[in-house]
């Protein structure tokens, strides 16, 4: 008598960087990139705005800053001194952490656009110029954050606005842009 062996089967395939097991990795490196993206952006600009607020890593502080908004326009210089320090802060913690992602990218856009239009658009494309070149690419990041969604290394992964779209990219640019627009009317 003669026995049949049954062909084996072949393990299932999997995605790449799936587990073997099966279901999907904890993070992806799309994650991991944007976790990366989000500390470097939003921890410099955290940082930048407690320059502004409170002095710390070689800044200047609230009252020269509320001095250096005067000299732009901007009265009373305290109030939008404050103003745009919470914002660079809060903003770039928020965008670090994934928190409010785009609540966080609105704030930090409207800044830029604010530092455009005041400071930096007269000078052109290139920072070396004093040009607009960094504040774009603050805004821009900030912007493709909210529009990819923080990743799943965030504290956002669990709301809706976390998988990012076109929803949180317009709620970022239209909020950044509208109060950029109303504190320049001002």
């Amino acid at each position: 008598m003669m026995i049949k062996r049954m062909p084996r089967r072949s393990a299932p395939a999997t995605r790449p960087g799936a587990h073997p097991a099966g279901g999907e990795p904890f993070a992806t490196a799309a994650d991991c990139g944007l976790l990366l993206l989000r500390l470097a952006f939003g921890l410099f600009m955290g940082g930048h705005g407690a320059q502004k607020l409170f002095g710390l890593f070689g800044g200047h502080g609230l009252a020269a800053t509320a001095r250096g908004f005067e000299a732009l326009g901007y009265r009373p210089g305290k109030l939008f001194a404050v103003l745009g320090g919470l914002s660079e802060l809060l903003g770039g913690l928020g965008l670090a952490l994934g928190l409010l992602t785009p609540l966080a990218a609105a704030a930090l856009i409207g800044v830029m656009i604010n530092a455009m239009v005041t400071v930096t658009g007269a000078h052109g494309a290139w920072e070396t110029d004093g040009g607009v070149e960094y504040n774009v690419c603050i805004a821009v990041a900030a912007l493709a954050v909210a529009a990819i969604g923080p990743g799943r290394l965030s504290v956002d992964r669990l709301f809706p606005w976390g998988r990012g779209g076109w929803a949180p990219a317009a709620v970022a640019l239209g909020l950044g842009g509208v109060t950029a627009a109303i504190t320049l009317s001002l």
